[in-house]
């Protein structure tokens, strides 16, 4: 099932085209006809059906219901949301029922959205498949012996299979951007800080980014202004564009300097991403983009920076579950110290608690000045290029994955070999800029293929404008 556009629906329900309740039904319809691809961990439809008549009664008095009145939408269940459980598709949150909101929910539901279900994920986002959550394996729209990406996997099928009009996922380095490659939607990575992460579940605190999984840059846009922003629970918040981004429009390309990231075109990447890529650039320099090729010395140490950074911080945020304040907790243990190791050993799962050794063994008395800090030292060198080249040009593009979905199982037991799903996209969560991946192509089994465009720190805005751009070039 196709959704509208977000503006089209929000503009029907003001109006009394159709009502808040039956957009609600329309979704709730499509998730009970798709649990085969397994997307969803839990249906809130007493809490959303709830909503919708108060929506739809905010119409019938003439009140304003909010410029995303009615709109039905999926939270990654790494979210805290009223009404349902927040699991991170772990065994070890399981049952677990927040006592707050995130402040992404709480700012959607101000305008009227209305959240419908949980999507699942690898467990505490953790993987690039969805095939890490400790639930199920959420099957990739397009043919369902592949993956749909991670982590926000769930999410992305959710968008691909018309579940909702928009999902929320996160992205430590690469979660929303990768999976939306995978499902041939659109999904967007922020600049860091620019919507809060407070009552999300934490990964990587210096990475984590909260963004909208979409059908187009306009949507994503609409959502993204509703979400941004300064937020007194979460210090790290940014103010967002003054103008907002609802009103983004496609950029004029006559002019625009677009460069080719070389580290991402070179040997690895399948040859169908690569000449998919290379035909948009062809086809934005026919409207008038200039084009070049950009080189960041430093990308090729991008994903070992980024695997010594985030289980450093997992093993950190993970510390939180220890069988004694909330979540699992084994009930055979003795004593407090094998409560400790049984709860966590039992509500683990495997990746999970590779992390937190790799972690922990990089922040050691004998290893942190070894891997740790050198791999910070290596950041700031990443951060570096990105602000050069982005000096020499106004936008960067490539590939977001170096193949295509690739089947369940195939990756499962190497995980080095799934690790560099995310080769092309963790430098912009390392170096904190927006970056997005859209819809760009199908290869010869008729999978997607996403292309990749960057921004410096706090372009937001301009990256959308680019991105519509982009949509109209390869209509």
């Amino acid at each position: 099932m196709i959704w509208e556009p977000i503006d089209d629906l929000v503009k029907s329900v003001k109006t009394g085209r159709t009502s808040a309740v039956e957009l609600v039904n329309r979704s709730l319809k499509a998730i009970a006809d798709n649990q085969e691809y397994q997307a969803i961990i839990s249906v809130l439809k007493d809490n959303a059906m709830a909503r919708a008549k108060l929506v739809d009664q905010a119409v019938a008095n003439g009140e304003d219901p909010g410029v995303l009145a009615g709109i039905p939408f999926i939270a990654k269940d790494n979210f805290l949301v009223y009404g349902s459980d927040t699991t991170a598709a772990s065994n070890i949150l399981k049952g677990f029922v927040p006592p707050y909101q995130a402040s992404a929910i709480n700012r959607l539901e101000a305008a009227g959205a209305i959240c419908v279900a949980k999507a699942n994920l690898d467990a505490f986002a953790h993987g690039a498949s969805t095939e890490n959550s400790d639930f199920f394996v959420t099957k990739n729209p397009h043919d369902k012996s592949r993956v749909p990406g991670g982590s926000s996997g769930g999410s992305a099928a959710a968008v691909a299979l018309g579940l909702a009009p928009f999902a929320l996922g996160t992205d430590t380095g690469g979660s929303i951007r990768q999976p939306a490659s995978f499902c041939g939607v659109f999904g967007l990575k922020p600049t860091y800080g620019l919507v809060s992460r407070s009552g999300v579940v934490a990964m990587g605190s210096s990475l984590d980014c909260i963004g909208p999984l979409t059908r187009s840059a306009k949507d994503a846009a609409i959502v993204l202004d509703v979400m941004s922003g300064r937020d007194e629970l979460d210090s790290t918040t940014i103010d967002k564009n003054a103008a907002g981004y609802s009103g983004v429009k496609a950029l004029n390309l006559k002019g625009v300097r677009i460069g080719l990231v070389k580290e991402y075109m070179g040997e690895g990447v399948n040859e169908e991403v690569k000449a998919a890529i290379k035909r948009a650039v062809e086809d934005l320099a026919k409207r008038g983009a200039i084009i070049s090729d950009v080189s960041l010395p430093s990308l090729p140490l991008a994903l070992a920076c980024y695997y010594i950074i985030t289980p450093a911080e997992v093993s950190s945020n993970l510390s939180r579950y220890d069988g004694v304040r909330y979540g699992y907790r084994d009930k055979q243990a003795a004593d407090l110290f094998e409560s400790y190791t049984k709860s966590r050993g039992h509500g683990f799962g495997k990746e999970a608690k590779r992390r937190i050794m790799i972690g922990t063994y990089v922040l050691s008395s004998g290893y942190y000045d070894a891997y740790y800090k050198k791999a910070q030292t290596v950041r700031t060198k990443l951060i570096n290029e990105f602000a050069a080249a982005f000096s020499s040009v106004d936008y960067l593009v490539g590939p977001v994955a170096p193949t295509t979905a690739f089947k369940i199982g195939e990756n499962a037991q190497n995980p080095l070999a799934m690790y560099l799903s995310d080769v092309m996209t963790v430098a912009a969560n390392l170096a904190g800029i927006p970056s997005l991946s859209l819809p760009l192509a199908k290869d010869k089994q008729n999978l997607p293929i996403g292309m990749q465009l960057m921004a410096a720190q706090k372009k937001d805005y301009e990256l959308l404008s680019l991105a519509m751009a982009v949509e109209e070039t390869i209509k």
